[in-house]
């Protein structure tokens, strides 16, 4: 007995908060151990692959970034940065002799993103930008010598503001705008000499981009080196990015001329490898709350045809393979985030990635090289994100890194994929157990809806739901109308019905979940950021029986985010008008959660961003008022961050400790 005792001493103190498998308790704490994987650059000859590593700091409260060459072959790792923690954008010269990247120099608010370039035969990297206000993004010429790069212009009355005279024109910007939002313009820089030419200016401006969104659509050189497509917007106002048209600039002699006669809803124009043929993104049916569709037009015709109509999806990615005959494409689908091969007739064929989810956030992560090969980050239910390969369409999946083994070796929650029916339509959400789920006991729920609207709860690695499974939760994280996952008339059809419809949608879930028996029905709690914290103030107000309800960032006023954030007046695609001509403020005061908000019963934690430009603060103070007003437990925190989203790993790690810690409150 006493040598059995000893043994279970031993066994405690090694595994502490361990299980009876031995694996150790996921906990908020883990986030340390997470490394986040990025941006993979397959090389010219497939035979490499750079990516971007970054590592939570919570010392230096930052993520710290380098860039890491992994060879597909054997595997092996290079680090290639040195000394600094802020590294983007890695992109091959087209010989495959040269790595450029982004890292930033200087320091505090002097300090710019400026592009740098390393030979991959050794040495330092070198500076080659010394752009006043830092660079957007960047393309290699075919040459392997010159790059395209996007920067922003200085302002024309610089002297008179430094004198004191900071009065700008506010436009359709959003209400945080500081200063005259100034254009962003093409440039040329010679990676051999140094010269820096600009290639245009005007006062219409290059896509500028507030996250969370898609990246500004890069530049595509044609195989000549003689046109850059690129994308105009007609002003650099926020409001205005719908706006945007695809433009040919002849680099000789710095003249261009739109691609098509289109006005707006154009975006990631590409030649094909050959240069015959263009491809690019536009949104069916002519309105933004549409998907986004390929089309391919040769370089002499005008707009083209749509290839992805039979494909119905709303595709992220679009990549062109080296025959010129095929693309890679990517978007959501039902429960997974997939991609295609597909050909210029359309004809799909998916990729077989079995389980992995490729990394997606309004853009996929992919590159193909020119032998065919391809690389991507993703993730599974179970395992973080990784750094996959594939060798052509058809080959097998192979991983290539193993960075976040230890989180995969947690106790982690099974993952699972969720169906009901509500008005016609067939719903799919992701279902989460608790770790260590016993069968026949019933556990509480969070619910934890996706924002966007068009995004989607697919089959991946989530966190914050895996730190909720840990606790004992069950986690639903149901997919809506509205969501992207399941074609145009689905993503479409939340527009009028922002609320009602998909609130439907989520309720009917609910009820088919916790009639499996395997929910405590007196224990769930609702959740969300930005639309998922406006579907948690939905729902919270329109029906009863919540326990505990978190709105972050939450859209509570279609009035206020028409008005004041940052895609303002596009919002009348959405909701239907302008709020200020003719009946329409009726249709925004119903279709905001903040109307029937003094309904909400269950004690409620809202958390903001105090300059938050997608979603103003504004909305947040007014369902704090309703609700503290009208008698309802309320807790509201707000942070001092100009962005959407958390930036810095003690925020996030914040974030969702007060976002746990109040359902542990009120639900355990």
């Amino acid at each position: 007995m006493r040598i059995a005792f000893t043994l279970l001493t031993t066994i405690l103190l090694v595994f502490g908060n361990s299980n009876v498998y031995g694996q150790k308790k996921f906990e908020l704490e883990d986030y340390a151990k997470f490394v986040n994987i990025s941006d993979p650059q397959i090389s010219p000859d497939g035979k490499s692959v750079v990516i971007v590593v970054s590592r939570p700091d919570y010392v230096q409260n930052r993520f710290n970034a380098e860039l890491v060459l992994v060879e597909v072959a054997s595997g092996i790792k290079r680090v290639l940065t040195q000394d600094r923690f802020t590294v983007t954008s890695p992109r091959w010269s087209p010989n495959g002799e040269q790595l450029a990247f982004i890292s930033k120099v200087g320091q505090g608010k002097d300090a710019t993103n400026q592009i740098f370039v390393l030979y991959m035969m050794g040495g330092e990297a070198k500076q080659i930008t010394k752009a006043p206000k830092g660079v957007q993004h960047f393309a290699w010429s075919p040459n392997s010598v010159d790059i395209a790069y996007a920067a922003l212009n200085e302002p024309k009355d610089k002297t008179e503001i430094e004198k004191g005279f900071t009065g700008f024109e506010i436009a359709n910007n959003d209400m945080f705008v500081g200063s005259q939002p100034m254009a962003a313009h093409i440039w040329l820089v010679n990676t051999n000499t140094g010269d820096n030419k600009r290639l245009t200016d005007g006062d219409w401006s290059l896509p500028l981009v507030i996250p969370p969104s898609a990246p500004s659509s890069p530049f595509s050189w044609s195989p000549d080196g003689k046109t850059i497509l690129f994308v105009k917007v007609v002003s650099a106002y926020s409001g205005d990015l719908q706006k945007r048209t695809i433009q040919m600039l002849n680099v000789i002699d710095r003249t261009y001329k739109p691609l098509t006669t289109r006005t707006k809803l154009e975006a990631f124009p590409n030649f094909s490898p050959d240069g015959s043929k263009i491809s690019y993104w536009f949104k069916r049916d002519d309105t933004g709350v549409s998907i986004n569709e390929l089309w391919v037009t040769n370089a002499t015709d005008s707009e083209g045809q749509a290839i992805s109509s039979k494909l119905n999806r709303d595709l992220f990615l679009s990549a062109w393979m080296p025959d010129g005959k095929n693309l890679l494409v990517g978007g959501h689908s039902d429960n997974k985030t997939s991609m295609w091969s597909m050909n210029l007739d359309g004809k799909t064929t998916p990729l077989d990635i079995g389980s992995v989810c490729p990394s997606w956030a309004f853009w996929m992560d992919a590159t193909v090289s020119k032998t065919g090969a391809i690389a991507f980050t993703g993730s599974e239910p179970s395992k973080p994100v990784e750094l996959y390969y594939m060798a052509s369409t058809t080959s097998k999946l192979i991983q290539l890194t193993d960075y976040n083994s230890e989180v995969s070796k947690m106790t982690l929650g099974k993952t699972e994929t969720f169906r009901w029916e509500n008005d016609g339509w067939k719903h799919c959400g992701i279902i989460t157990y608790p770790t260590n789920y016993e069968k026949g006991k019933k556990y509480p729920l969070v619910l934890v809806i996706h924002g966007g609207p068009n995004a989607a709860s697919v089959e991946q690695f989530s966190r914050f739901p895996q730190l909720l499974a840990n606790e004992g939760y069950f986690v639903f994280e149901p997919n809506y109308r509205g969501s992207d996952n399941l074609g145009n008339e689905y993503r479409k059809s939340i527009v009028g019905d922002a609320g009602a419809g998909p609130g439907r949608d989520v309720m009917t879930g609910l009820k088919k979940l916790t009639a499996t028996g395997i929910i405590d029905t007196a224990k769930i709690g609702v959740s969300g950021w930005s639309y998922g914290g406006f579907m948690t103030v939905w729902l919270a107000g329109h029906y009863g029986g919540w326990k505990a309800a978190v709105a972050g960032a939450a859209v509570t006023d279609w009035v206020d985010e028409y008005s004041l954030s940052d895609g303002n007046v596009t919002g009348e695609d959405f909701i239907g008008g302008s709020p200020w001509v003719g009946d329409n403020m009726k249709k925004y005061i119903a279709q905001s959660p903040i109307t029937e908000a003094k309904n909400i019963k269950a004690p409620t934690l809202i958390m903001a961003n105090n300059a938050d430009p997608r979603v103003p603060v504004t909305q947040s103070y007014k369902l704090y008022h309703t609700l503290t007003d009208n008698g309802t437990l309320t807790k509201f925190i707000g942070w001092p961050i100009a962005a959407h989203n958390a930036t810095d790993p003690v925020t996030q790690m914040q974030r969702d400790r007060a976002w746990l810690n109040w359902m542990n409150t009120y639900l355990k």
